[in-house]
């Protein structure tokens, strides 16, 4: 037994002695100390008629992967449709997930109250069909319309496997005010809870990079460092901007000393893929918001994928796309420059002699 281990040892130790190239942290192996979920937030309500039977609802659900010998920085994958988003990549290779998890990072997958594995609502709802399958193809930023995919997209356009997995793998969005405050309050809960460590990134999407930032408003500690919104649909604005508020999609309107957390953070940057210009109005309103958060000595910038990462063809979700490899790498380097990788007590790598650590933990 000590031999394979040793063997092990000596075959993992390029990948794990010293700071790892891009191409070894993608071929290493997820080693994880623990994994798990639990539900955060919510509240308990009786029955009218027999008010001894009670509901548990409107909870959020938080699963967790932990790495061993992890880094200090969480990231917290916040969807907007499905979880699925950061699993896999649009084929089915390797997602952000894992790709983060290689890196030693702790991965936390959030479902926020009244969606996936958070369903349990505490108020009675209708659902009706809506035939959005060919309308999101343009959203997803895919191609201008169904089935025309922009020349060069990274999504694998001659697969129809990998379009029926992206339009299926849905969940049912409630895209309302009201659900924006319920899922960031439970966000937030989950983040002062300490359950999450006291260094998270929100690693957002969509509809979920408003709530990431109502999150930091309500959030009653620091542990909440930065926020990396992906296409993010929606901004918090302070209430002296004269900014009118609006739904389902922002503007939101805070008080001046509650957006001032978001200055306070490490940094945000808000991620625009292809073919979005400056006249496109979600994007327009992550300059406004970040030029705010600046003002009040924060550190938040807009980044295209393509002029400013040199990433050609990226979707609404480039998380998910057929390069996502390079695009965790940008963000990163993102983490790196803001002081975000270090490991406990800036050990190298966090794993040290690993030919040593294996023995440990034959012996044990």
């Amino acid at each position: 037994m000590l031999a394979i281990v040793a063997l092990l040892a000596f075959l993992l130790a390029p990948a794990w002695g010293s700071a790892p190239s891009k191409r070894q942290s993608s071929s290493r192996p997820i080693l994880l100390e623990k994994s798990g979920g639990f539900v955060v937030g919510g509240r308990t309500i009786s029955n009218p008629r027999s008010p001894s039977m009670t509901l548990s609802c409107d909870h959020g659900y938080m699963e967790y992967f932990i790495p061993w010998k992890p880094r200090t920085t969480s990231l917290v994958m916040w969807h907007s449709a499905t979880t699925q988003a950061f699993q896999n990549r649009w084929d089915g290779g390797e997602g952000y997930k894992d790709i983060f998890l290689r890196r030693h990072y702790p991965v936390y997958l959030w479902d926020g109250p009244r969606v996936g594995r958070a369903n349990w609502a505490c108020d009675s709802y209708t659902y009706t069909p809506f035939y959005y399958d060919q309308a999101n193809f343009a959203a997803w930023n895919f191609g201008p319309s169904y089935p025309n995919f922009w020349p060069g997209v990274q999504f694998p356009t001659e697969d129809e496997e990998a379009w029926h997995q992206a339009t299926s793998s849905r969940y049912v969005e409630f895209d309302t005010t009201e659900n924006i405050h319920m899922q960031s309050q439970a966000a937030a809960e989950a983040a002062d809870s300490g359950k999450l460590g006291d260094s998270i990134v929100y690693i957002a999407n969509s509809a979920s990079g408003l709530r990431a930032q109502m999150t930091v408003v309500k959030s009653n500690t620091t542990n909440i460092k930065a926020i990396v919104a992906y296409e993010g649909y929606g901004c918090v604005f302070p209430a002296t901007s004269n900014i009118t508020a609006g739904a389902p999609f922002g503007p939101m309107i805070v008080p001046l000393e509650d957006f001032k957390k978001l200055a306070r953070l490490t940094a945000i940057q808000f991620v625009w893929g292809d073919h979005r210009t400056e006249s496109y109005p979600l994007l327009r309103q992550t300059r406004q918001a970040a030029q705010y958060i600046n003002q009040y000595g924060g550190n938040a910038d807009v980044f295209f994928l393509a002029k400013d990462g040199g990433l050609n063809g990226s979707t609404h979700s480039a998380f998910a796309d057929m390069d996502n490899d390079r695009v965790a790498d940008l963000m990163e380097g993102f983490l790196q420059k803001n002081g975000l990788t270090d490991y406990p007590d800036d050990e190298e790598d966090g794993a040290g002699n690993l030919d040593e650590k294996w023995r440990q933990w034959d012996s044990d």
